[in-house]
């Protein structure tokens, strides 16, 4: 019995991982979690355009983990002095998987 939970703990877990990196998940996640109201791909709204946001940190692997604090804790200074506000419900491997989608467009 706990090999059969712990084998639908590892399953879900792996489908809850596939599903996140799926880029139309990922956008619908994002859609639900009002980052479009802010961003969009292509033009600044009240903050940066995704695009905008790939090209500055572009070939910066170590920007990651502070974009993701960013999301996590919100801020300002960076895009101008409208800041982001935080998202501290938001699971650390949903924001990475969204900050791979933004730097992927």
């Amino acid at each position: 019995m706990k090999l059969r939970w712990m084998l639908s703990a590892a399953t879900l877990l792996l489908l809850t991982q596939a599903q996140a990196a799926d880029p139309k998940a990922v956008e619908a996640m994002m859609q639900k979690n009002g980052c479009f109201a802010c961003h969009s791909v292509e033009q600044k709204i009240i903050g940066p355009s995704y695009r905008d946001v790939a090209k500055r940190y572009a070939g910066q692997p170590e920007m990651v983990a502070k974009l993701v604090t960013k999301v996590k804790n919100g801020g300002g200074g960076v895009w101008g002095n409208m800041g982001m506000p935080p998202h501290p419900t938001l699971k650390d491997d949903d924001i990475h998987a969204m900050i791979d989608w933004v730097l992927k467009h």
